[in-house]
């Protein structure tokens, strides 16, 4: 059998760009969530914000999303549609974030074209990783990191994979999974470029606070 991939053995890398935060929307999105988009926004720089709802037809998200879309664009802030190519394309979103599973990196690309971005979801697999950089993807996310109430997962990586990336490759890498700002040291300081945060800040009843927390962090790191 072969011998577990030591990760310790690739130190962080120097950074050329600081460590920025990738939101992901709870499951519901409806009432006032689009005031809590907003407020979390204003809380400080945020890189990304994933949507994220599950069990509602194209119409119905096209409709939740709209609002959303409109405020991650007051905000200079992208906004990726998660597993979903036909909502993605429906809404010119700015890019599509994929699961093992639920889609091709190239079939996603032909379709949405070039300027698009499209991330990955590789768990704990340098395979799986590779693997999405060769197929064309933007980033790739690592995860989980913690334990999470967002998404079950049976994948826990060590922070080294983080190190091991970014000191071989020069696309970008999101951790993801149960990230607070009481445990976001380790993942910043390993080399994650991108932080996906949910339920830290959807949970709390200041998110602008929380994300200026992570600002703080990241800027730190």
């Amino acid at each position: 059998m072969n011998e577990p991939f030591d990760n310790s053995v690739f130190p962080p890398p120097a950074r050329e760009h600081p460590c920025e935060l990738y939101l992901i929307s709870p499951l519901e999105v409806d009432g006032d969530f689009p005031d809590r988009l907003r407020a979390a926004l204003s809380g400080g720089p945020v890189a990304a914000f994933q949507f994220r709802v599950k069990g509602r037809d194209q119409h119905e998200a096209a409709r939740l999303a709209a609002p959303l879309q409109a405020i991650c664009a007051e905000f200079d802030t992208a906004f990726i549609v998660n597993d979903d190519l036909a909502l993605a394309k429906r809404l010119d979103a700015d890019g599509l974030h994929l699961g093992q599973g639920d889609g091709d990196v190239k079939e996603a690309r032909a379709v949405l074209g070039p300027s698009k971005m499209i991330g990955v979801t590789c768990h704990d697999s340098r395979h799986l990783a590779m693997e999405a950089g060769e197929k064309g993807a933007d980033y790739v996310a690592f995860g989980a990191f913690y334990d999470s109430g967002t998404k079950d997962t049976g994948h826990r990586p060590e922070p080294g994979i983080l190190s091991w990336w970014a000191s071989l490759f020069e696309l970008p890498c999101v951790a993801i999974g149960g990230i607070t700002p009481d445990n976001a040291a380790p993942l910043i300081a390993a080399g994650a470029d991108f932080l996906a945060v949910s339920g830290a800040v959807w949970g709390s009843d200041d998110p602008a606070s929380v994300v200026s927390k992570f600002a703080a962090l990241a800027a730190e790191g």
